[in-house]
This record gives C-alpha cells, structure tokens and sequence, in this order.
C-alpha cells in the first residue's frame, strides 16, 4: 500500500534560528523589476523570519521572488511584480540572514556509493521495472487523494494503442488535467476525424493519398464548427484523448508555438497566458508525468515545487516524473536536487501501453 513520506518542518527552536535575524525587505523599484540582490526562489520549502517569527511560503515556484503582504509570503513571477512590493533580499539560505531553505524534510536518503560505481546515471540500459511498478501504487494512490498533472507531446497521437490506452486512463480516473500543445490536440484529433496522424495511419503506419492535407483538414474543420466541444458532437468523435477528456471533463491547456499550423481555436497563442493557464492546474498538482515534449517538460519544471501545502496545513511531497526516448531531456529534468523526481528512458507510446496494462485497465 503506497503511504506518503511525512514532513518534518525545521526546529526554529534551535539556537541559530532564535538568533537568526529578521529578513529584509526592499521595495520593488519599478513594476516588474526586483530590488538588487533578491532572493530567487527553489524547488524546496523556504522560510522567512518577519518581525521574530519564521513564515512559511507555502506555495512555490522556481525562478520567482518572495514577496511580503499582510503578514504572509507570496511567490510571484518577476513580471507580476509590481512598484512598491516589498521583496525579500538576501542570498544565503541555511537562516543567517533570515531566510532558510529547508531542502530535506522528507527524509530523502541517498543511498551511499563508492567513490567509484557503474550505472550510477539513468539511461537506455536501466531497468526501470521497480520504476513501474512504484508508479502504479503512486497512481492508485493519487487517484483517490490527489492532483496528476500529464505533460504530454504529440507522439500518443501517431500510435493507436497508445491512443487508447491514455483514453482508459482518462476514463479511469488517473488523469485529472492534461497540458500540452498545438500538435496533441491536432494529431489526435485527426486521428479520431480520419484515422491517420499527419498523414499515416495510425495502426498500420501507412502513408495515405494526399495525408498530408489531413491535419489542416482536421483544424479547418473544428475552426468551421467553432470550437473542439462541437467539433466532436457534429463529426461524432467518440474517441482519442482529447474526446476522453471532454466526456469525463478533465481540463487540458493547450499552449502554441510559432511553428504552429492554424492552430485549433483553444490554444494559446500568447505564452504568458498559456504560462498562467498551466500555472493554475499545475498549482494543485501533487505528480507529474511529463511525456516527449521538453520544452513543454521543462516548463512544467519550473512551475513545479517538490512540495505541496494540502487544505488543513499538512505538507506533502510532490511526484515528478520524466519520459523520453532522450537520456538528455530524461536526465536534465531527473536532475531537480530531489529523490522524487524520476527519469524513465524509453518510447513513451510504450510506456503509456505498459501502464495502461500494470493499472489493469
């Protein structure tokens, strides 16, 4: 039975942090500019000392500022600052200067290597069985009592059983947003509307006459209805992942690109908006499985810190997963400074076709 790690907050009983002075706080100078020599925020659970007390900034992100308003700390984005923000500065983090970053409250242990180890990397050659087989508890886990958050690129699109086997997990109920782009939504689409993705079938991978014109087929026609929802209900879509997700109601964020062909009326054409749209599904998050897409991997990173504040207080772990037929996009998300982040090296539409399996579905 999977069970979560507890979280053990600092001891601010401890002589250092008694004596610890009170952070600073300086004024933004402008709107969208922070005050020199900021504190930039990580992954992990940080901590402020305010007027003798040690204040909690209970929800995160990577890459931002602390801010202080009415006694609390809040995480911003440097474009969200605005003239006047009082701003932590300060960039020590073990409390000296009032500000400590607590990066093992869940009593991660590494396990001990020698000096000199195979294997010690995670690559094509790992065994990722135990891998699996930890994420089909995490996912019966969260299902009931969490937030999965999948970031996924278009390959699902191009291969059936893949298609269907992110459509169960869907149906199932072990997807509860999807973030993703322009292409996703497009291919697998397509893939519903004419049974092929860019052009190929997508079980027999055969080139169809003329496929190339499919996928500007497959978006004229949802632009001529208007949107995905009528798009579906007028063509009578009844598979694929992004139908699944408009039957069981699980909301996906599209995000564009400049590379991007019509696009589909819901993405996002400007990348702050679709960068705040994540945000908000991301916020709730407790995993992530990020699946063949690193730029969108990689943003989803950034927004995401290795803990979650629940309702009532309590402090948990967050679950970050990495999925690419890449070692370089596996390792340079794997490589968060927490055990809980997890890099699996391998074709992700066999991934999804083995948890589809391991989950019983």
């Amino acid at each position: 039975m999977f069970q979560l790690k507890e979280y053990y907050a600092p001891d601010f009983s401890q002589e250092r942090f008694q004596a610890a002075p009170n952070a600073l706080c300086l004024p933004a100078p402008k709107d969208r500019v922070a005050p020199e020599n900021y504190h930039a925020m990580s992954i992990f659970p940080e901590y402020f000392k305010h007027d003798g007390q040690w204040l909690f900034a209970k929800e995160s992100r990577m890459d931002c500022v602390a801010v202080l308003e009415n006694g609390e700390v809040f995480v911003r984005e440097f474009r969200m600052l605005r003239q006047g923000d009082m701003v932590f500065v300060g960039r020590t983090e073990n409390g000296e200067d009032g500000i400590y970053v607590h990066p093992d409250g869940f009593r991660e242990q590494k396990a001990e290597q020698e000096v000199f180890a195979f294997r010690q990397s995670r690559s094509r050659e790992t065994a990722f069985s135990r891998d699996y087989d930890e994420l089909y508890e995490l996912l019966r886990y969260e299902r009931e009592h969490g937030k999965v958050v999948w970031v996924m690129g278009p390959a699902f699109a191009f291969d059936n059983d893949a298609r269907e086997a992110m459509a169960k997990l869907i149906e199932n109920g072990y997807v509860h947003a999807v973030l993703a782009g322009n292409a996703l939504a497009t291919h697998d689409l397509e893939a519903a509307y004419l049974k092929t993705a860019l052009g190929q079938d997508i079980y027999t991978q055969e080139s169809r006459p003329n496929g190339h014109y499919h996928h500007l087929d497959t978006i004229n026609r949802v632009c001529y209805h208007g949107g995905i929802k009528e798009f579906i209900r007028e063509e009578k879509i009844d598979n694929g992942i992004i139908y699944s997700c408009e039957k069981y109601g699980v909301p996906y964020v599209l995000g564009g690109s400049i590379r991007d062909d019509g696009p589909l009326p819901p993405v996002y054409a400007n990348v702050y908006e679709a960068q705040n749209a994540m945000r908000n599904e991301i916020r709730g998050a407790t995993t992530l499985i990020c699946m063949a897409t690193m730029l969108h991997t990689i943003a989803s990173g950034n927004m995401t810190p290795s803990f979650r504040v629940l309702p009532g207080g309590a402090v948990r772990q967050v679950y970050f997963y990495c999925v690419d037929v890449s070692e370089f996009a596996v390792n340079k998300l794997a490589d968060r400074g927490s055990l809980s982040a997890r890099g699996i090296v391998t074709n992700v539409q066999d991934f999804v076709v083995n948890l589809r399996k391991g989950l019983g579905l």
